[in-house]
């Protein structure tokens, strides 16, 4: 049986993993910070001598985004040596090494979708953490699948979704940025991408085709347009004000512009991709049941 050891089980994506992981033939070993510390090499190679996993798929980050700008030594342990490690062991082990990385790779003033040959050049150190584990993952493993994602959210922890519902409900008026572009990502569509992928290897249906991909839902919103629909999708009465960055500044910078084009991962892997609104009505939906 095909085994996969999944890294940060207790986030967003690992969750949603989780959810769906009962419906696919594999074996699943879940591990957070308390069962494995990725960012010590022995302990991942201690597992795998036991468990030799066919793949391993990295949920694992540091992703505070404004706290990095002062820990940016804590979030390269995380963001850059952690995968490292994990690629390393991979190569070792013969595995495949599914890594989740971000758009903050890029510097945010494109006017176009960007490709995954678009240059790169973080702004913040968040970014740079990340880009540098992506390099450092690819380089010790041949059998690299880097996706970036952008503005994830989902049923789970912390995030803007359960963030805007919860202060429409508090508060009269809130006030959010306009000139930020991209695309939200419903975790659970990328977990079922990241499953898919690996179905389509295992079944022959597809061979594994290392390198960087691009995965967020379809279409392009502000974070403005994405409070609206949250608030319209929950049947919550707020008056939402669109504000400039510049009036809601934070220590780190962040992109204007984050729209990631999906080609690649569509042709190469034959993904269909969801539009942001059904995927958001769905997650909305599933909140409002808990």
């Amino acid at each position: 049986m095909t085994k996969i050891l999944i890294t940060g089980c207790n986030g967003q994506l690992g969750n949603e993993i989780r959810d769906i992981a009962d419906k696919t033939p594999f074996s699943f070993t879940y591990t957070d910070v308390a069962e494995l510390d990725i960012t010590d090499i022995n302990a991942i190679d201690s597992l795998f001598a036991v468990t030799p996993f066919d793949y391993v798929v990295n949920c694992a980050a540091y992703t505070n985004v404004n706290k990095a700008e002062s820990e940016e030594d804590i979030a390269y342990k995380i963001n850059a040596v952690a995968p490292e490690n994990l690629a390393k062991v991979c190569a070792k082990y013969n595995s495949t090494f599914i890594h989740v990385s971000t758009d903050y790779v890029f510097d945010g003033n494109a006017c176009q979708p960007y490709s995954e040959s678009d240059s790169v050049c973080p702004q913040s150190a968040y970014g740079r953490t990340k880009l540098a584990g992506e390099t450092l993952a690819l380089k010790a493993c041949q059998n690299t699948i880097i996706l970036r994602t952008a503005w994830l959210y989902s049923e789970y922890g912390n995030n803007f979704v359960k963030t805007m519902m919860r202060l429409g409900t508090e508060k009269d008026e809130l006030s959010v940025v306009f000139d930020q572009v991209g695309t939200p990502t419903y975790a659970g569509d990328l977990a079922q991408t990241i499953l898919s992928i690996i179905k389509k290897i295992e079944n022959g249906d597809k061979e594994t085709v290392p390198g960087i991909y691009h995965f967020s839902n379809e279409g392009v919103c502000s974070w403005y347009d994405f409070t609206k629909e949250i608030h319209s999708l929950a049947n919550i009465t707020c008056n939402v004000r669109p504000i400039e960055s510049k009036d809601f500044p934070s220590p780190a910078k962040r992109p204007f512009y984050s729209v990631l084009n999906k080609q690649k991962i569509k042709e190469t892997y034959s993904i269909d991709v969801p539009y942001w609104k059904d995927s958001l009505a769905l997650c909305i939906k599933n909140l409002q049941k808990q």
